[in-house]
């Protein structure tokens, strides 16, 4: 799963760790999914989306292998 929290961070002059801090997870977490080394849950996508006020398809997109 690919996404676009990094760019929608910078866009919203957020750090990991002060996005991480207003979801309730670690900095580790967000630095994970970024990465693509972690899939977040659906409560966490959409924790993650509410904050840059975006629908999910905006922010998460499905690789072809999925």
């Amino acid at each position: 799963m690919n996404n676009k929290i990094k760019i929608e961070r910078a866009v919203n002059n957020l750090t990991q760790e002060q996005l991480a801090e207003r979801i309730s997870v670690t900095r580790q977490t967000i630095n994970a999914i970024e990465l693509k080394k972690f899939v977040p849950s659906t409560v966490l996508a959409l924790k993650i989306c509410r904050v840059f006020n975006k629908p999910v398809d905006e922010v998460f997109m499905l690789e072809e292998t999925d």
